[in-house]
């Protein structure tokens, strides 16, 4: 707890609160991991005192923010300020759970903000929230395997199946079976979950099945390994890694932190960060702030949005974390610049491919991670897997959307 001079900053490990009801309070809830929390606080604090209000701020599990948020905001409570997912603002939007800031200072100037996390802040033409970080997925390998084993970083899958065998086959990668992280495979021959613009559901299309079916072809030819226990995959993932069982992973910036803790990272220059094999097919990523509906310290918490993404701080948090700034002068910070993380990650962030910004974004994830899962564990077939993602798609997510 900080002083009254420094802004009231709190951190609840478990549960979550909601605002105090005082105008001059804001209650922000951060659903950022135990490595980055700290920074956020810090900066929080910085916040308060020179913008003359208080801040309490909740540490909020990340899988659990969304679902928490809507409970709490539904009855008229929760925080004045959440670090929202891209892919939850439209949907939030839609159910009129948080502020449109259109006709606030948040809105005014925007110029500044990259096109792609910008993007993910409108819904219906008016703004909802202000970009926090961006992020993309990347290669991490381990420098001193592929070293030993005399072979670079695959730009390709079938390169990857090729060098396999000298990273002793399945220990070459392993591919965590999350949603989120089936999403490069699923781009990787043009395809994708819907089609916005012809209303059009696309995830079982042709390109789909045969982009997703590379993953699962990787682990049939012993070139890479997954888990069986779907709810641990990123857990097993990561120890893997840290461990140097597996040579490689897919991840994104905001792992750097914890993977560094590690023995076999604890010198950073061993975390090598490479594209994706095949170019564009990231998704994009990130966070932004976004405001309650029905908050009683609107006022304040405009105030600590527009502090918080500030380019000083933008830049402060890329620094010391190695997360992407949202604003393009936040780079020009020479801390910024020199920061590893940032320097690997920047061209892959602009190498992204959009998501649909719509309100059902985040659920149309939910059915595809069961799938995935699934066609990885050799349970379903690819096709027809995909093919009931669609029928939920139609059924459930999207109805107004046409079977291709």
């Amino acid at each position: 707890m900080v002083g009254a001079a420094l802004g009231l900053v709190g951190v609840l490990a478990a549960g979550c609160g909601g605002s105090s009801g005082n105008p001059g309070e804001v209650v922000f809830w951060d659903t950022s991991g135990s490595a980055e929390s700290g920074v956020f606080r810090e900066i929080a604090a910085d916040c308060a005192r020179t913008g003359g209000y208080q801040v309490r701020v909740e540490t909020v599990a990340f899988d659990q923010a969304l679902n928490n948020y809507k409970t709490a905001a539904q009855g008229g409570q929760g925080p004045d300020v959440l670090r929202s997912d891209v892919g939850w603002v439209a949907q939030l939007a839609k159910a009129g759970l948080i502020q449109d800031l259109s006709d606030t200072p948040l809105a005014a100037d925007t110029a500044d903000f990259l096109p792609a996390p910008l993007e993910s802040t409108k819904h219906e033409g008016k703004t909802y929230a202000v970009p926090q970080v961006t992020d993309a997925l990347a290669l991490f390998y381990n420098k001193a395997q592929l070293a030993q084993a005399g072979v670079e970083p695959p730009k390709s899958w079938d390169e990857l199946r090729s060098i396999a065998p000298a990273l002793g086959g399945d220990r070459a990668l392993f591919i965590n079976n999350d949603e989120y992280y089936a999403l490069p495979f699923l781009y990787a021959h043009g395809g994708d979950l819907v089609d916005t613009g012809s209303r059009i559901i696309t995830v079982n299309s042709p390109e789909s099945v045969r982009g997703v079916q590379t993953a699962k072809d990787l682990i049939d030819a012993k070139a890479a390994r997954t888990a069986l226990d779907q709810p641990n995959s990123y857990t097993t993932m990561k120890a893997a890694f840290t461990s140097g069982e597996v040579a490689m992973v897919i991840d994104g910036p905001w792992a750097v932190a914890e993977y560094t803790q590690s023995e076999q990272f604890a010198d950073p220059a061993n975390l090598g960060i490479a594209p994706l094999p095949g170019a564009g097919t990231s998704p994009v990523g990130g966070h932004d702030y976004v405001i309650r509906q029905g908050s009683d310290a609107t006022e304040s918490a405009v105030k600590f949005v527009q502090c918080m993404s500030s380019t000083e701080n933008q830049a402060k948090i890329a620094a010391q974390l190695g997360l992407l700034p949202t604003r393009q002068s936040a780079y020009d910070d020479p801390a910024v610049a020199r920061n590893p993380v940032v320097s690997a990650f920047r061209p892959l962030a602009a190498d992204t491919h959009e998501r649909p910004w719509i309100p059902e974004n985040a659920e149309l994830l939910e059915p595809l991670q069961t799938a995935y899962a699934e066609i990885l564990a050799g349970q379903k077939e690819t096709g027809a897997a995909l093919d009931e993602v669609a029928r939920t798609y139609q059924t459930s997510v999207v109805p107004g959307y046409a079977q291709r």
